[in-house]
């Protein structure tokens, strides 16, 4: 009968020598860890077990598999199948499919030694599970850009390979502590693994042996923009409310700019750190585009993000320091991005000169607005209040915490028709749905949206809003007074006061807002 190799849970196609072997795949392997490309056919990057489950072959309680090894292909589609999402790949040099195992007695037996072969988990369960968890205390999702360009050469290549290594050892990764992925920059970026792909050390050190040197121009301001844009997706395996990082590699100096990749990291809410090594000489600043390339990339250029190292030798000094900085979650001041940090109310005239036609205008900008931000219980929210003579809290801060559910609510708002009192609406508003959430860490704004002359006075109410703490922006159409309009707005108030002749003018103010609510952000935190 048949011999059969026990593998564990992350053993993947391309760890198998043999054309077909028969395996035995553990039980309880977590589903979320799974790294599975394609269906039916998997790329032999694929986890063995986890392309299994996918394929149906056995379930989650494991059992015996046979692997038969095929050519690669291009395009593996991802598909979800019994609790895994497997992932898309445009190619692969190899690939394997999945069948029943032959259930025999050997098999039993093997299946038997390989629980009985790790008694220390039955004697030290603590232990190993805290292994797993990894550092709790530093909460970080991490992008290690790693400079493969010509500049580095295959030598130098290696040691940061080691460098990089020793870092994400010394990290403590694990399911609840950091996690870590690779993007290799050269002439064009690439990502040679996620965060969701590894959550163990041992892992990450192994993916990090098998990354291959690219070669090409150090064009790591296009690697840092790809990476900021691209690598963070919740997709990715990025979890909500953990700091973004990345650690930017640089031996001698980068081929393009790094400006603009520095201020879109920025406004995703990316930490970048640069680790320079070798610096440029003073016979070669003549060559750098940009003197002041770190400067211009890092998250604030307050010292704290930049690191230097002489060269890559004799490196393991430089390993704790960097560590500790990447594990500080306070000094993570990029973080915060004006699309999750801030309150949004929307104060809306429903007075009967809007009428219905215009009003859903009306509710289409808000939306609109809103749909920029990252609404969520830990990001920013969107409250709404509208007015006539009276007032009435269409929803509050806390009351929807996902987007869909906001928008949602706000299709769903009823035109009341009436006066107009926008002063005593701006205290209501003041009042009711900005107090609860005074002590809270967001940023408050208020966008006013009338169509026309109050009856009250707006700037009293407007002034002690603004006291407050919230930053007003007011948006007239139609009749609405210039004066009232800039006695409501904050300061600068130019570019805090909007008007349009028409309802349908609203569209086009739409990034203006956006854009001012996020100016104002940044602002406030200089």
């Amino acid at each position: 009968s048949l011999a059969s190799t026990a593998i564990t849970c992350f053993t993947r196609g391309l760890d198998l020598r043999k054309g077909t072997e028969d395996v035995l795949c553990p039980a309880n392997c977590p589903l979320w860890q799974f790294y599975v490309f394609g269906d039916g056919v998997y790329a032999s990057l694929s986890s063995v077990c986890g392309a299994a489950i996918h394929s149906g072959v056995i379930t989650n309680t494991g059992g015996a598999v046979r692997v038969q090894t095929l050519p690669g292909q291009e395009n593996y589609p991802a598909v979800n199948a019994n609790g895994i999402q497997s992932q898309v790949l445009s190619r692969w040099a190899s690939s394997f499919s999945v069948t029943a195992g032959a259930k025999s007695t050997a098999l039993e037996a093997v299946g038997r030694s390989v629980s009985t072969a790790r008694p220390s988990t039955g004697k030290r369960p603590k232990k190993t599970v805290d292994k797993k968890a990894g550092n709790k205390d530093c909460k970080a999702d991490i992008a290690f850009l790693i400079d493969g360009s010509y500049n580095i050469g295959q030598r130098r290549f290696n040691l940061q390979k080691n460098f990089v290594g020793k870092v994400a050892v010394m990290l403590g990764i694990g399911t609840e502590g950091p996690h870590v992925g690779v993007v290799q920059a050269s002439e064009h970026p690439k990502i040679e693994f996620y965060l969701k792909n590894f959550t163990a050390a041992k892992e990450v050190l192994f993916a990090i042996k098998e990354l291959g040197f690219r070669g090409g121009n150090s064009n790591t301001g296009k690697a840092l923009k790809y990476t900021a844009q691209k690598f963070f997706s919740l997709e990715n395996g990025a979890r909500k409310g953990i700091p973004k990082i990345i650690v930017v590699f640089l031996d001698g100096w980068p081929s393009d700019d790094l400006e603009e990749a520095g201020i879109v990291a920025r406004e995703f809410g990316v930490n970048v750190f640069i680790v320079s090594v070798a610096k440029p000489t003073t016979e070669e600043l003549g060559m750098v585009q940009d003197i002041g390339f770190v400067d211009k990339a890092v998250c604030r250029n307050n010292g704290f993000f930049s690191y230097q190292m002489p060269t890559w030798f004799g490196t393991t000094k430089y390993v704790k320091p960097l560590v500790q900085k990447l594990c500080s979650h306070e000094q993570m001041l990029c973080s915060k991005t004006c699309y999750n940090s801030v309150n949004i109310g929307f104060l809306i005239d429903g007075s009967s000169s809007v009428g219905e036609s215009n009003f859903r205008l009306v509710l289409e900008f808000v939306s609109n607005v809103a749909k920029a931000f990252e609404i969520s219980d830990i990001g920013s929210k969107v409250a709404a209040v509208q007015f006539t003579y009276d007032q009435r809290t269409e929803f509050s801060f806390t009351d929807h915490v996902t987007k869909d559910k906001v928008l949602s609510a706000i299709r769903n708002i009823r035109y009341m028709s009436g006066g107009t009192a926008t002063g005593d609406a701006i205290s209501f508003t003041t009042r009711n749905v900005f107090g609860p959430v005074k002590e809270g860490p967001n940023k408050n704004f208020l966008v006013v949206l009338t169509d026309g002359q109050s009856y009250d006075d707006v700037r009293g109410p407007a002034a002690a809003a603004q006291k407050a703490g919230i930053t007003v922006f007011s948006v007239g159409v139609a009749w609405a007074p210039l004066d009232d309009l800039k006695d409501m707005a904050s300061e600068p108030r130019e570019s805090h006061t909007f008007f349009t002749r028409e309802f349908t003018g609203l569209e086009q103010m739409v990034p203006d807002i956006i854009r001012g609510i996020c100016r104002d952000f940044l602002d406030s935190k200089q």
